[in-house]
This record gives C-alpha cells, sequence and structure tokens, in this order.
C-alpha cells in the first residue's frame, strides 16, 4: 500500500479553503477521527457511506478499520481529485462518489451491511437525515455529527423545549445515543456552533404503529403551534381525546412518541402528509 501524503500537505497542493456555501467544516484531527470511526463499532466486513469528506480526515480513519469498502459522497470538485490520492493509497477500498448526497440514494453505493459514519455539512445535516428515515432499515446504524442543538433535540424526551417534531420522527424508527461534544477548535476553519456525535440505530419495528405521513403531519400541527394546548392546535382533527388518553390541555411537548403515534392512526382517514 503507498503510504497517502499528510493532510495539511494535500489541502495546500489542492487549494482546499473550506467554502461556506457548502456547509464546510474540515476535520482533520487524526486522533478525533479515529475516535469517531472507533465510534461507529466493529466495521470488520462493513460497507461505510461516507457523505461530505472533504480533504478525507476521517476517511482516512474509516479505512484504517476492518470496513470492507469506503464510500465518500462529495461534491466539490476540488476535494474529489484530493481524494483521488487516498484512492491510490487505499485500491479497491475506496469509492469516491462525486455527487449531491440530497439527490443520492446512498443504498445503491454499496451492499449491506451499510453503515453511515459522517461529519455532516451543516446546511444541509437534517434534510440529510430525514431522507435517510424513509429507507432506515437499509441501515446497521448511522454515526453522525450535527450541530450540537441538533443532537440535543434528536435525544431529547417528552417535557422540555428542545423536544419536537424532528425527536418524535427519530425516536419513532430508531434508538438514539448521544456520544460525544467535539471541540470547535478541531475544525478548519472552526464554526460559529458547538458540534457533537450521536448514534442512531434503527429499530426491528417502529416504536408504535402509524403512517409517516400522518405522523409527520400531526406533528407538524402541534408542533406548528407548540404553545398552544392540543385542544387548539389540533382543533381541526376533531380529536377524541378520552378516546385516546390523552389530556386535551396538554401541550405538543407533553406527549410521547407512542400518544403522537395514536393520534395519526385516529385520523388516518381525514389528514394527508
Amino acid at each position: 500500500m503507498t503510504e497517502p501524503a499528510p493532510l495539511r500537505d494535500i489541502i495546500k497542493r489542492y487549494g482546499l479553503g473550506a467554502r461556506k456555501s457548502l456547509g464546510q467544516h474540515f476535520l482533520l484531527d487524526r486522533n478525533l477521527c479515529a475516535r469517531i470511526a472507533r465510534t461507529a463499532g466493529d466495521l470488520t466486513g462493513v460497507h461505510v457511506i461516507e457523505i461530505g469528506p472533504g480533504p478525507g480526515g476521517l476517511t482516512r480513519a474509516l479505512l484504517d478499520t476492518g470496513a470492507e469498502t469506503v464510500s465518500a459522497v462529495e461534491m466539490d470538485t476540488r476535494c474529489v481529485e484530493a481524494l483521488a490520492e487516498l484512492r491510490d493509497a487505499y485500491p479497491k477500498r475506496l469509492k469516491i462518489v462525486e455527487a449531491d448526497a440530497l439527490e443520492t440514494d446512498v443504498t445503491a453505493l454499496s451492499p449491506a451491511p451499510r453503515r453511515i459514519v459522517a461529519n455532516l455539512p451543516y446546511n444541509v445535516a437534517t434534510p440529510l437525515l430525514l431522507g435517510w428515515l424513509g429507507q432506515i432499515g437499509e441501515f446497521e446504524s448511522l454515526t453522525l455529527m450535527f450541530q450540537k442543538e441538533v443532537v440535543d433535540r434528536l435525544a431529547a424526551e417528552p417535557g422540555g423545549k428542545t423536544y419536537g417534531r424532528l425527536s418524535v420522527l427519530v425516536q419513532w424508527l430508531c434508538e438514539v445515543r448521544f456520544e460525544f461534544n467535539v471541540s470547535k477548535q478541531v475544525f478548519t476553519p472552526p464554526p460559529k456552533v458547538a458540534s457533537s456525535i450521536v448514534t442512531l440505530t434503527p429499530r426491528p419495528q417502529p416504536l408504535a404503529p402509524a403512517e409517516r405521513n400522518k405522523l409527520e403531519a400531526v406533528t407538524a400541527m402541534a408542533f406548528g403551534q407548540r404553545r398552544k394546548m392540543l385542544r387548539s392546535s389540533l382543533k381541526p382533527l376533531n380529536l377524541d381525546f378520552d378516546a385516546l388518553g390523552i389530556t386535551p390541555t396538554a401541550r405538543a411537548e407533553e406527549l410521547t412518541v407512542e400518544q403522537f403515534c395514536a393520534i395519526a392512526r385516529s385520523v388516518a382517514g381525514t389528514v394527508t402528509g
């Protein structure tokens, strides 16, 4: 195997200044990249998908594990060219995909078992996650870096201000495990916001029966007016709160995922997502 050039040499050679328009904050710290790769668990024989690899700091750490392959999805042509050097050092194991991740079916990039491990571009992180939820059963796990406030929302429990629509939709389909916080100073350039790592493990079955589009519609109505009582925010649905076992004077943040699913089932024929 050809030893890859140091990351900082690669960055200088290809003029890889991070671009704000692409939400880029490059992760170059080798120890942290290795820690993220370890957090994803034993990757032996696993096909890993990475989104937004940039110059390849985390990519190198993933390739140093027992991962069968790493498919790196990158839309910045400069980074794609730089990653080609890394591909030469890891022949047959690194696949570089020049594409917009928002428009890419990542399940088509490699066979199962698949895991996503990525330092997600901040400006598209949540839309990417929502898209993957639609095919969540195709992945063993997702170990992702988001802004800290997003991870707080993903892991939030009912009753708090951070608990919201994203909390419900993700927890309905996944077990959420906060891993650790990441210092701003390990990025180039340092972002203005704090970051955290979270692991999402798909549930064998959703937490409770519900149609996704109905659940999305109900949570949008409830959290869209989260200061209002449910009897007001969900008034158009003509709910029988007594039959549902839900207090009509409660607010959206007080309901569990299972209770939102119960509402979604009760209005299955009257609301569209």
